[in-house]
């Protein structure tokens, strides 16, 4: 199996970091955007195999981006799992009504992170 690419779409360091860490002994690449519009960019030009999408970004929301890569049919195969610091009731919804393959609220344990990754990357 080639290795995975995976997307994360964060504009806070300190959680790229993190995630940067937690995905470092995994069969992946990582690449990451700090804003709604150049994870969109990346999306469309790596093609990656998983996209983590955080809600609140600069220049465009987590929410428009997914909406935006879902319907389009060269990432609209892509899952996207939505992460959000506002787990508002509603915001399932909302996230899942965008088009987000599935949705995590923040604070997430990197464990139960990693464990929806690999709901979708099984061979990760």
């Amino acid at each position: 199996m080639s290795e995975r690419k995976i997307l994360y779409v964060e504009d806070n360091e300190y959680n790229r970091k993190i995630v940067r860490q937690l995905l470092s002994r995994s069969a992946c690449k990582l690449f990451e955007a700090a804003d709604g519009e150049t994870g969109v960019a990346l999306a469309r030009s790596e093609l990656p195999d998983l996209i983590l999408m955080d809600v609140q970004l600069p220049k465009m929301s987590g929410l428009d981006a997914t909406r935006l890569l879902t319907t389009e049919a060269d990432t609209r195969h892509i899952p996207v799992i939505v992460i959000t610091s506002y787990a508002l009731s509603g915001d399932r919804d909302k996230a899942m009504q965008a088009g987000a393959s599935s949705y995590i609220a923040k604070p997430y344990s990197p464990s139960e992170l990693l464990k929806m990754v690999k709901q979708f990357l099984p061979d990760l």
